[in-house]
């Protein structure tokens, strides 16, 4: 895979993404040798745990500033001082404050649950691929089971890419109340197109988390969270059984890329025309938490 290119929906442009880590994600899907140890090691959880580990070490703290002048982001945004992160991981989970992410106020809104890339299915049975044509993965691998697959089979899907320079802290992206969160184990190959192209089922295979938020208006929202390479662990923040209001904090991801689902019950919600648009072109967006992505059907 060449570039990766997105759109950006503030900008309005085509923009390429300068990938953390670039050259040694193409050398491992991209090479012989990288794909032994791709199988070997790196997909590995200890592989992860480790580098999570090593990233708790105090010593990672001088890796920030430069980290956030390389990258350009926007430390205002951040709720305390780069230089009183102790550690990268510590800068890598970071919180907000809460107007650098404003909550979309409409009633009928369903929001971005995470910064990043999101591409949306509006109908996961007429589904022409992710990233590749004719490429998608099983859903009923995904949710380890059929009847909960069943019932989705004709639902919609929003897929959220975090890379590593993204705001880490995943949240609901509709009020309801969430049941127990469902841990599945599995692999942790990286979820960066340059390895989706690869191999789609990656994204139903992965290590990754289930949970049911009952609404009102939308029925039944199953929320995932998708481990990927060098992602130390997925965090749930959120207390079960408990309501939450839309825009609330669910979780957060320590180091690494890493990705979140949305899936909704047939013919539930609408999504935007720009998602929809750039989706159909296996395109993703640039959209930020917070802001909607779609409507709920009436």
């Amino acid at each position: 895979m060449d570039e990766i290119v997105y759109h950006n929906r503030y900008t309005g442009e085509n923009e390429i993404e300068k990938v953390y880590g670039d050259k040694a994600l193409r050398w491992t899907y991209g090479s012989v040798a990288g794909r032994i140890s791709l199988s070997l090691l790196v997909k590995r959880a200890a592989f992860s745990h480790w580098y999570g580990w090593r990233m708790d070490q105090p010593q990672t703290k001088a890796k920030i500033a430069p980290f956030v002048e390389e990258f350009g982001l926007d430390a205002t945004e951040f709720a305390c001082d780069v230089d009183d992160f102790a550690n990268f991981n510590e800068f890598f989970s970071r919180q907000l404050h809460p107007e650098a992410r404003p909550i979309d106020a409409s009633n009928d809104s369903v929001v971005f649950p995470a910064d990043g890339r999101h591409l949306c299915i509006p109908d996961l049975s007429r589904s022409s691929g992710l990233f590749v044509k004719g490429e998608t993965f099983d859903i009923s691998t995904l949710l380890k089971g059929d009847a909960l697959a069943n019932r989705y089979a004709n639902g919609s899907l929003l897929l959220s890419r975090l890379c590593p320079t993204d705001y880490h802290r995943f949240h609901f992206p509709f009020a309801g109340t969430p049941g127990e969160s469902r841990l599945i184990n599995g692999p942790l190959y990286s979820v960066n197109p340059i390895a989706l192209c690869q191999n789609i089922h990656i994204l139903s295979t992965n290590k990754r988390c289930i949970t049911q938020l009952q609404t009102e208006s939308l029925g039944t929202v199953l929320l995932l969270e998708i481990g990927a390479t060098c992602v130390g662990s997925i965090r749930q923040t959120y207390t079960a059984q408990h309501p939450v209001t839309k825009g609330d904090e669910k979780g957060y991801f320590r180091f690494g890329g890493s990705s979140t689902m949305v899936l909704f019950e047939p013919g539930r919600v609408q999504f935007d025309a720009d998602l929809i648009e750039n989706s159909a072109q296996n395109r993703e967006l640039y959209a930020r938490m917070g802001d909607r992505m779609a409507t709920v059907v009436a």
